[in-house]
């Protein structure tokens, strides 16, 4: 709901408004939920949100932030898990995990999830070597692991619908030789049970407030490696990255040029690269190379027209992310455009201008290169450069009758163009200009006479820049000058640009234009603007308005329905009138028509009928003009048979244009069953239906057939085949044994016809005897110290990111793992995910931090001997910014 309390805005100002509203959310009990909203508004609108059940102010589970950068409001909800506990366990005792989930209502009707334990990626189950329990307010679970072993080492982890929480179990090897081998007695410990409970509890809740802490902090809008954290995992870029990326390339033709984005987001990702919209693959002259943390755009060979906009695409399964830059290629501009106008070709100067080149090259053109050939020489002689605005040129060292060429070349910093070349320019003779004609009234009041003239004949080789007039009084010789000389009376203007016709009805029309353009001593100012309209069964026309308009639009009225009528502007002042400029076509005295169109758009383009059911298409369209209604059309076939299969087009036609429409009907009927079905074995373990083709195919070529399978053992029918438009098939897989049945179906569009069946089909399986010789076993002692097959290897990342370290060690007995930072034990450490899986040795740094740095050690232990190595590691501390 939206209230204005004022009923007028003031300027500049706007009611707040919903950009974007708040969408329902339908999640799993535990997911992290947020809700998102953009409004605008002028002033900056307060938002507050609410809850129709319940209050939101508690802060540690409600959560308002505000994004400056996506201008978007956000409710997030934060809940919080706690996790199992890491569990060291004897060889010969017992290892037992637990951990507690809490429910916030207990009279609630809450089914919880079913808890899944899971030991090295594989589900475990209740027996003798596992003991799994659960209390009775179904919210602590245990998993015990009897008889411990070395090859019962790893991660053990509680699956709870899409939440998981893991643990590590280690088992120290048994010091005592003697002893290897045989059983003892059974231990067991408990985690979180006896005297440490409290502890455990204290720990629990500490952890706890720091999730909160971090989840509040997360929250705000920015994450700590500048990604927005939605709960999700969707495709985000780095600040700085985007804002380098969004910068222009700007590359000179015939060169390269590289993009490159580096993203984060859960796999599997997609990357697409686009160039004005049209996406991009690998050939020639595009290469893509995508990574599991970058993308890299490489255009080889650009040219001026690669210039426009580039763009990168993102997205996985939990949204898309765009961002774009440009491409700029420059090159050499084109030549400027001609022809060259001439200005003035008087007998000492030659003026003339041109229009600048259609593509700059992407640089401003700076100045034009001119060369001017005397007609009759065979040497050009350089002008120079010239400015390049504006776009002309008055060359004064002329001779008198001789005629002149030119050349005009661009000039901008990336090269000259190419040449635009004059036609012959004659330097005219000099003279003044002839008498105009004597002048007449045009019109006469008692204080106002209106007169026009001709222009003289000869100009003199120049342009008139203007008239004087002087008068006498009848009966005297003295003439007085209307106007001052300094001043002359100018031309009249030119013709109106652009006169169309804006809108109309059946008693009214309503034009427009652009005035004329204004041109020094040819073209002058316009003052005002006259329309004229004669019928088209007229000859003389007759003026709209009595007094000149000054604005550019103009409706005329009192016009007959239905009537042509042919229409005119001119343009006037104090020079007198300028050329008429009319439509270029007549009009009629009627509203705008408009081009039928068909306005149905769910349409059928194709229908299938049975043999004698009625065939019924309905289409609307769109009348002519606005006195008409909307109508419709209808195709009615009472009986159809085959015969009236085809293609069925409406045209809906008018004076302005015309729209057609297709639909295809096909009158068919459920298919006649195929022929006989014979069955044969060309190779072992196949066979080969064939059958007779039905009926109906050659009467509908999109009958088609389907096969179907069933054996003695599962008997149940099964489609082995479908769309087969042949006579044959073979089916594989057919075990010795077993009787097999088939059947053949023909089917259309309508549906299948009766199945043929074919005869029952079986071989006797055949038994072999063979005979197995057991080679004698020869001891052998494979025990060896242990040994790295692959070290450890020198690692550097960056802050806030996860580091995995790896090694491979051999050794028989298995030897006893341990890591080390800065000669400081860290398998017990919770920071660290350590694993050994058939000798190879990882450890896992979720968020790498300064305090991670230093020298790690692995080593390995036998009793046959001990071997170790080590590796630094180096965290680069990158700059966070924060809107």
């Amino acid at each position: 709901m939206i209230t204005q309390y004022v009923e007028v805005l003031p300027e500049g100002k706007t009611t707040p408004d919903f950009t974007r509203k708040p969408i329902a959310l339908t999640i799993q009990e535990g997911k992290l939920a947020f809700f998102k909203a953009v409004v605008t508004g002028d002033p900056k609108p307060t938002v507050t949100w609410k809850r129709n059940k319940g209050d939101v102010s508690d802060p540690e589970k409600y959560q308002p932030s505000y994004d400056e950068q996506a201008e978007e409001y956000i409710m997030q909800f934060v809940e919080n898990l706690s996790n199992l506990r890491h569990i060291e366990v004897k060889p010969n005792g017992s290892a037992e995990f637990e951990f507690e989930m809490d429910l916030k209502n207990p009279l609630s009707q809450v089914y919880l999830y079913k808890i899944v334990w899971m030991g090295k990626n594989v589900p475990l189950e209740q027996g003798e070597k596992y003991d799994i329990t659960v209390s009775e307010d179904k919210l602590i679970h245990k998993l015990v692991v009897k008889d411990c072993m070395q090859l019962d080492k790893g991660i053990y982890a509680a699956l709870a619908g899409i939440k998981c929480s893991s643990a590590w179990l280690i088992v120290e090897a048994d010091n005592d030789l003697s002893m290897r081998g045989k059983k003892t007695a059974r231990k067991t410990t408990c985690a979180g049970g006896g005297e440490d409970l409290e502890k455990i509890v204290k720990e629990q809740q500490d952890q706890l407030q720091k999730d909160i802490d971090d989840a509040a902090h997360m929250a705000n809008g920015i994450s700590e490696d500048g990604a927005e954290d939605s709960g999700l995992d969707p495709p985000r870029f780095d600040l700085d990255a985007l804002g380098e990326f969004s910068k222009p390339v700007i590359v000179r033709a015939g060169e390269k040029a590289t993009f490159k984005m580096p993203f984060m987001g859960r796999d599997p990702m997609k990357v697409l690269w686009y160039k004005e919209d049209e996406e991009l693959l690998n050939d020639t002259h595009v290469k893509l190379e995508t990574t599991l943390q970058h993308s890299r755009l490489l255009l080889s060979k650009c040219q001026r027209k690669d210039t426009g906009e580039v763009k990168i695409k993102i997205k996985n399964e939990f949204g898309t992310i765009e961002a774009t830059s440009k491409l700029i290629v420059l090159d050499r501009p084109t030549p400027p455009l001609g022809p060259v106008e001439v200005i003035e070709g008087s007998a000492n100067c030659i003026e003339f201008k041109w229009r600048p080149p259609k593509d700059d090259g992407g640089s401003p053109v700076t100045n034009y290169n001119l060369e001017r050939q005397q007609v009759g020489r065979n040497s050009w002689k350089k002008i120079g450069d010239i400015p390049g605005d504006p776009q002309s040129y008055r060359d004064t060292d002329v001779d008198h009758g001789r005629r002149y060429c030119y050349r005009i070349r661009a000039v901008t910093a990336e090269g000259i163009s190419e040449m635009l070349e004059s036609e012959d320019i004659k330097a005219g003779t000099k003279a003044y200009p002839g008498p105009p004609a004597p002048p007449k009234v045009v019109s006469a009041f008692k204080d106002c006479i209106n007169l026009s003239w001709t222009a003289p004949t000869n100009t003199g080789g120049t342009n008139i820049v203007g008239y004087n007039l002087e008068k006498r009084k009848k009966g005297s010789n003295i003439w007085s000058a209307v106007n001052p000389v300094e001043e002359p009376i100018k031309g009249p203007p030119g013709k109106v640009i652009n006169l169309k016709v804006t809108d109309s009805t059946y008693t009214t029309v309503s034009l427009a234009w652009t005035k004329p353009t204004e041109e020094k001593g040819v073209q002058d100012e316009v003052k005002g603007y006259f329309v004229e309209i004669r019928p088209i069964e007229n000859t003389e026309w007759s003026r709209c308005n009595n007094n000149a308009i000054t604005m550019t639009s103009f409706t005329i009225k009192g016009l007959k329905s239905m009537a042509m009528y042919w229409v005119r502007v001119i343009a006037t002042n104090d020079g007198g009138e300028g050329e008429p400029q009319e439509l270029d076509n007549y009009i009629i005295a009627m509203p705008p028509p408009v081009s039928p169109k068909i306005t149905d758009s769910k349409l059928k383009t194709f229908m299938v009928v049975r043999i004698g059911y009625s065939v019924r298409v309905n289409i609307n369209f769109k009348r002519v003009t606005i006195s008409n209604t909307d109508g419709g059309s209808q195709l009615l076939i009472p009986t159809s048979e085959r015969s009236d299969t085809g293609i069925y087009t409406i045209v809906v036609k008018n004076m302005v244009g015309q729209e057609t429409f297709s639909v295809e009907i096909r009158v068919t009927d459920d298919p006649k069953p195929p022929g006989p079905v014979e069955l044969e074995e060309n190779v072992r373990g196949t066979v080969t239906l064939s059958w007779t083709e039905s009926p109906d195919e050659k009467r509908d070529d999109r009958l088609h057939y389907m096969v179907s399978k069933r054996d003695s053992v599962k008997q149940t029918w099964n489609t082995v085949a479908d769309r087969l438009f042949n006579n044959k098939f073979t089916a594989c897989n057919i075990l010795p044994g077993r009787e097999y049945y088939f059947r053949v179906y023909a089917k259309n569009d309508m549906g299948l016809s009766e199945p043929s069946a074919s005869p029952t089909w079986g071989t006797e399986k055949r038994r072999e005897k063979f005979t197995v010789t057991v080679p004698l076993s020869v001891a052998y002692n494979f025990e060896t110290p242990p040994s790295f097959l692959v070290p450890l290897k020198i690692h550097t990342a960056p802050e806030g990111y996860e580091c995995y370290m790896t090694c491979a060690v051999r050794g028989d007995p298995a030897p006893h793992i341990t890591w080390y930072r800065d000669n400081i034990s860290i398998n017990t450490n919770t920071n660290y995910l350590i694993s050994n899986t058939c000798g190879v040795c990882s450890m896992l740094i979720l968020r790498v931090d300064t305090k991670d740095m230093g020298e790690y050690k692995v080593t390995a232990e036998n009793p046959l001997g001990r071997a170790e190595c080590s590796t630094k590691l180096t965290v680069r501390v990158t700059e966070i910014l924060v809107f």
